[in-house]
């Protein structure tokens, strides 16, 4: 089953219109299956916030959590919030467990920095990880394409389905070695999660420009990009349960529209939130 969502569900100005901020997840489930949180990202938030999006979402959403970014080493040489891993785990364990309850969270996205490179080191942290989150489904994504260098494009997959974890496949400018190449191989048969952020080169390479997100996703894909996907996922598709697709170009307002144009490419109209009104018209 392929689902398809997007990047956060409140800065897609384009769908809501003049629509208050407390009904636009409601507005965004009639339109997509599920939604990946990033704000989880910046800080472990609070059980209410969870709480909240449960009851704005119909039985059958999903949300996808990217792990606070201190589970996944960016805060490096930074001010640490946790006196201890431990703590921190816990707190987040704890934050999430409203989706939990609910059977609402497919999983949490471990999106490792740069400096996260394919080393015995790295790899231990893989497997502590994932004991660390216990049964919680765990989703990883690379920045750093020495995981997939040579005989490690076929290895890697076959590291993270040895440990659990859901491998992460993704659409990004292809850049050198600032950018992974795209790998569309599952790991693990339940679930694999793909995100799509747009082929930005120049945006791409702005890290160092504190307007960076204004262009690093600045792009909308082509009819004929979308139909490659289309049918990249409909081979992808039978090698696992669940296949969770994720548009993240979001820097010009385009990821809606893309998204929906690949629904429709998949004929997916199904499982969705009634409609009150064509947000996309």
């Amino acid at each position: 089953m392929i689902k398809i969502g997007l990047t956060g569900f409140s800065d897609h100005e384009e769908l809501y219109g003049k629509m208050k901020s407390t009904e636009r997840l409601g507005a965004y489930s009639a339109y997509f299956s599920f939604v990946e949180i990033d704000s989880s990202f910046y800080a472990v938030l609070p059980v209410k916030n969870y709480a909240r999006w449960v009851e704005q979402t119909p039985d059958n959403f999903r949300f996808v959590v990217k792990a606070y970014q201190g589970m996944t080493g960016h805060l490096r040489g930074k001010k640490q919030y946790f006196e201890s891993d431990r703590d921190m785990y816990e707190a987040f364990h704890k934050s999430i467990a409203p989706l939990r309850e609910a059977a609402k969270l497919t999983m949490v996205l471990f999106q490792y920095p740069p400096w996260f490179d394919c080393s015995k080191e790295n790899a231990e942290h893989l497997r502590e990880t994932k004991e660390r989150m216990e049964d919680v489904p765990v989703a990883v994504e690379f920045r750093n394409a020495s995981w997939y260098s040579g005989e490690l494009r076929e290895r890697t997959p076959a590291f993270l389905q040895e440990l659990g974890w859901v491998h992460t496949v993704v659409d990004e400018p292809q850049i050198g070695t600032a950018s992974v190449p795209l790998v569309p191989v599952t790991a693990n048969p339940q679930l694999t999660y793909v995100r799509l952020h747009g082929r930005n080169a120049r945006g791409w390479s702005q890290g160092a420009n504190p307007d960076w997100r204004k262009e690093r996703y600045l792009y909308r894909y082509s009819t004929e990009e979308l139909e490659e996907w289309r049918d990249r996922l409909l081979a992808l598709e039978p090698t696992c349960k669940e296949l969770y697709v994720a548009f993240n170009n979001n820097s010009g307002g385009d990821a809606g529209p893309n998204a929906q144009q690949l629904q429709a490419l998949l004929g997916i109209d199904g499982g969705l939130a009634p409609r009150q009104l064509d947000l996309f018209s």
